[in-house]
C-alpha cells in the first residue's frame, strides 16, 4: 500500500494488550501519564472565561503569518524576563497550532527529501514520524548517562554529513531532564541551524533556571519552540510559536509563506494569549511546585531501593531511573504491571544502555505516591 506508515505495524503490542487485560481484572495505578488534565491540572477557568468575553464582540478573521501582535507581545516580554533574557522583536515570532506543527514547518523549511537532521537518540518518539511526512533521514547522536545526559560531542559531529541541515535539541530534555547550561563547542564548531524545543522550560529542579539556547549561541541560526501545552497546561486549547534569533531572520520571508500557508493557529487562543502569561503564573508554579514535590518523594524512597540509581533531573516533569538486575525491559514493565501500577519502558524513548523505566511526576500526589509503593514493593518481589 503506497503512502506514509506504509511499513509500520500499528496493531497493539505485548504491553497494551496486557494494559487492556489489567484494566479489565485489577485496574492499576498510571504513573506514565502526561496529560496534565488527567490529575486535577486545570488551568484556571475563570481566568479563561474573563479574557475570552471581548473576543466575541470585537471577533474579525484579520489572519497574519507572524499570528496576532497581542499573542506574540506577550510572548516577546516573556522571553525578556529569562535569565538570561534573550531579546526578540515581533517579526521574530511565529505562532502555531502546536510545536509538532512547529517543528513540521521547520523540517519543511530547512530540509529537502533525502538530507538528513540530527536528533538524540534518546527522545520523545515523534521527529521520526515527522521526517517521514518529509522524506527525510533521522540521525541519532548519543547522550552519556554517566555525564548527566549531555550531548556526546564525538557522536554528534561523526554524525553529520554533507546532507545534514539541522540539529534537534530538547531543554529540559525529555525523557531525561538535561538542560543544556552552557554553550556547546561542537555546535559552534559545526554552524548548523539548531531546532530548541524547551516545552518544558518552567519546570526547573536540580538547576534552578533553563537558559534560553539562542542566548547561549547568538552566533548560530537558533529556531526556539515552546507553547501552552505543557507551559500551562491547555493541550487542548492548541497554541505554541517560533522564535527565531538574528542569524534565523535568514530564512523569515520563507517561514512567514510556510505558516501563511496553513494558517493553524486558531484566533480565540491567540486572543487569550495575553492573559495566560498575565494571569496565569501562579497555576504554573504550583504546578512547578507538585512536580518538585514528588520528585523529592521519589529520590527520598530510593535512598533504600539499591536496584533504582538516578541522577536529579535538572528540569522537566519526567523520571528515566536505571533499573539494575533486570535485562527485558518488557519483562519489568508487565511485572510492575501485573502488581497494579503502569510505567512505559525505556525504549519507548530509544536506545540507551541497561534497563530503564519511564515514570511521570506530574501525577496527582496521592496517586504518585501510592504508585511508587507498588512499585517499590514489586521490585522486592522479583
Amino acid at each position: 500500500m503506497p503512502g506514509v506508515y506504509d511499513d509500520l505495524d500499528l496493531s497493539p503490542n505485548e504491553l497494551e494488550l496486557a494494559r487492556l487485560h489489567q484494566q479489565a481484572s485489577g485496574g492499576y495505578l498510571d504513573l506514565s501519564s502526561s496529560n496534565p488534565t488527567e490529575h486535577g491540572l486545570i488551568f484556571p477557568p475563570q481566568v479563561l472565561q474573563q479574557a475570552a468575553e471581548g473576543f466575541w464582540a470585537s471577533r474579525r478573521y484579520a489572519p497574519d503569518p507572524h499570528g496576532s501582535v497581542t499573542a506574540r507581545a506577550a510572548v516577546v516580554a516573556y522571553y525578556a524576563g529569562r535569565t538570561p533574557a534573550l531579546h526578540l522583536t515581533l517579526d521574530d515570532l511565529f505562532i502555531t497550532a502546536s510545536t509538532s506543527e512547529a517543528y513540521a514547518l521547520l523540517f519543511a523549511l530547512l530540509a529537502d527529501p533525502g538530507d538528513n537532521l540530527l536528533a538524540p537518540g534518546l527522545c520523545y518518539p515523534l521527529f521520526e514520524y515527522l521526517a517521514a511526512l518529509r522524506k527525510l533521514e533521522l540521525r541519532p547522536y548519543q547522550l552519556c548517562e554517566e555525564d548527566g545526559w549531555r550531548i556526546d560531542e564525538a557522536s554528534l559531529r561523526d554524525a553529520v554529513d554533507q546532507r545534514t541541515r539541522a540539529i534537534l535539541l530538547i531543554s529540559p530534555h525529555n525523557p531525561t531532564g538535561s538542560v543544556i547550561q552552557q554553550p556547546v563547542a561542537v555546535l559552534r564548531e559545526l554552524g548548523l541551524p539548531l531546532i530548541c524545543d524547551e516545552v518544558f522550560a518552567a519546570f526547573t529542579y536540580a538547576q534552578p533556571h533553563v537558559p534560553p539556547l539562542a542566548a547561549l549561541h547568538p552566533e548560530l541560526p537558533v529556531f526556539t519552540l515552546n507553547g501552552i501545552s505543557k507551559f500551562f497546561a491547555l493541550p487542548d486549547l492548541k497554541l505554541g510559536w517560533i522564535a527565531l534569533n538574528p542569524p534565523a531572520r535568514h530564512f523569515l520571508p520563507r517561514l512567514e509563506l510556510l505558516n501563511d500557508t496553513f494558517l493553524g493557529a486558531n484566533s480565540l487562543t491567540q486572543y487569550l494569549a495575553p492573559a495566560l502569561f498575565a494571569q496565569g503564573m501562579d497555576f504554573v508554579n504550583a504546578m512547578v511546585a507538585r512536580v518538585r514535590a514528588n520528585l523529592d518523594l521519589f529520590f527520598a524512597t530510593i535512598r533504600q531501593a539499591p536496584q533504582i540509581t538516578l541522577r536529579p533531573p535538572d528540569g522537566g516533569y519526567y523520571l528515566f531511573p536505571a533499573v539494575h538486575g533486570w535485562e527485558d525491559e518488557d519483562a519489568l514493565v508487565l511485572h510492575l504491571l501485573a502488581h497494579g501500577v503502569l510505567v512505559h519502558p525505556g525504549y519507548f524513548y530509544g536506545e540507551a544502555a541497561g534497563t530503564h523505566l519511564l515514570i511521570s511526576a506530574l501525577t496527582e500526589p496521592t496517586q504518585f505516591a501510592d504508585g511508587l509503593t507498588r512499585l517499590m514493593q514489586a521490585l522486592t518481589r522479583s
